[in-house]
């Protein structure tokens, strides 16, 4: 089929990939280059990367105004397929090819609608995740289902990693869908279900509340990780929490920080968890136990009490380090 594909991450260029492979692509469109690190360099986004890797024209666009209509509406596709665009497709583009728009949504819809379904579905502690492939409409995700398909996941994937899983699930499954309209078998059927919604993560989705158990604490850190990055506050300075999991080991009282020789332990309302990498504002990631060492040396000057023989050093004068505080 002649096809316009439409996606700005790396998450969609599985899907890219598979259906350059299948398909004519007529063009690609995604957001313009975009500043990043600290130099702000103006640097393509990883689809177009992908896109000029494979040959295929680019259309940069920040939203898909009439100038960006007129030049896909020019192409005559037969099919739009778009994968984490990041902005809306309106009237009259979203009836310009043929057989309309179909999206690929890293969710099972209606579940998780909107700009970061994995994230919020983690955070919830969903017991599944999936992908849907849809018929774009104004409303958002709320299209008709083509098709819908749960995806096993290890039960210490972070949002990274997930992601990466249902992209390229994902992928086979557009692809499918695909082959049915353009033989004429697919069928699209209404959502059916309980909607939720997934807004885009800000910084303080991040913050760890210790006073929730252990499960509840590192389903967010699983959900925000790697962006916008798990953290909390150990004596009024910010800390971001790299690597974690649950541990097997007594309870703290919430936010109370023991150490191990290979890991911080920080209690929530049931067991602790289990920190390995942390990286400290304005520094660089690095190992937990080292970073706490440096940061419990002006305390431990005349004043720190010791600990159990298991967890070392908890205390600083009289008063319990704890992460939240």
């Amino acid at each position: 089929m002649r096809l316009v594909f439409a996606g700005t991450p790396a998450a969609a260029i599985p899907t890219l990939r598979t259906l350059a492979r299948q398909h004519e692509i007529l063009a690609v469109v995604t957001r313009p280059d975009a500043p990043l690190g600290r130099k702000r360099v103006l640097t393509p986004s990883p689809v177009a990367q992908a896109a000029e890797d494979l040959g295929l024209p680019v259309i940069k666009a920040a939203r898909l105004d009439d100038e960006a209509t007129g030049r896909i509406a020019a192409l005559r596709p037969e099919l739009g397929v778009i994968v984490a665009y990041g902005g809306l497709v309106r009237e009259p583009l979203l009836s310009t090819p043929e057989h309309g728009w179909i999206n690929l949504h890293f969710s099972l819809l209606p579940a998780w609608r909107g700009a970061a379904p994995v994230q919020r579905a983690l955070i919830a502690g969903d017991p599944e995740l999936g992908v849907s492939v849809f018929q774009l409409v104004p409303a958002l995700d709320a299209g008709d289902l083509f098709a819908t398909r749960s995806v096993p996941l290890q039960s210490d994937a972070n949002a990274d990693f997930a992601l990466d899983v249902l992209a390229h699930d994902g992928a086979g499954l557009t692809a499918e869908v695909i082959a049915g309209i353009e033989n004429g078998t697919a069928v699209a059927v209404p959502q059916e279900g309980e909607i939720s919604l997934a807004p885009k993560l800000t910084l303080e989705d991040g913050l760890l509340d210790w006073t929730l158990p252990v499960e509840a604490v590192y389903a967010r850190f699983r959900g925000v990780t790697p962006e916008p990055g798990a953290h909390t506050t150990v004596a009024g300075t910010r800390l971001k929490l790299i690597e974690a999991r649950p541990a097997d080991a007594e309870p703290l009282s919430p936010g109370e920080i023991a150490a191990t020789k290979q890991a911080l332990l920080i209690g929530t309302a049931t067991t602790p968890l289990e920190v390995r990498r942390v990286q400290p504002a304005g520094k660089a990631p690095m190992n937990a136990t080292d970073w706490w060492r440096g940061f419990r040396a002006p305390a431990q000057e005349g004043s720190a009490q010791e600990g159990s023989a298991q967890t070392g050093s908890t205390k600083a004068g009289d008063d319990t380090i704890r992460a939240g505080a």
